[in-house]
């Protein structure tokens, strides 16, 4: 189950992240499919986790977006995490049109449960 937080410039059009609320939980989970996690197309409640956050006066960013996604640590997911964060980022390119961003993938070792 990824948590992915979008920071974002208030430049930024509305219109453009409510395309990328649209077209993230598809594209981050097929970045992070993996055999002991995979995707079957079918997203549910819970899967992924999305939370858009503005920047603040304090903050310091050089883009106009920065996708952070925590998913838990698999060795298959991570022999090839640069891979799949590239994929990723043409993905949402094509899929958006944003081009000033950055996405940042950590896989901590982690444990999840949730309410059915």
């Amino acid at each position: 189950m990824p948590l992915v937080e979008i920071t974002y410039d208030l430049r930024v059009p509305e219109t453009v992240l409510r395309e990328l609320s649209k077209v993230l939980p598809h594209l981050v989970s097929v970045a992070v499919e993996c055999p002991e996690e995979p995707y079957d197309g079918d997203l549910q409640p819970g899967d992924v986790e999305l939370r858009f956050r503005a920047l603040g006066p304090l903050d310091l960013s050089g883009l106009d977006v920065v996708i952070e996604i925590r998913s838990k640590w698999f060795e298959s997911r991570a022999v090839n995490r640069q891979e799949r964060v590239d994929v990723l980022h043409q993905a949402i390119e094509r899929a958006v049109g944003l081009q000033d961003f950055g996405i940042y993938l950590s896989l901590p070792v982690a444990a999840w449960a949730q309410s059915d």
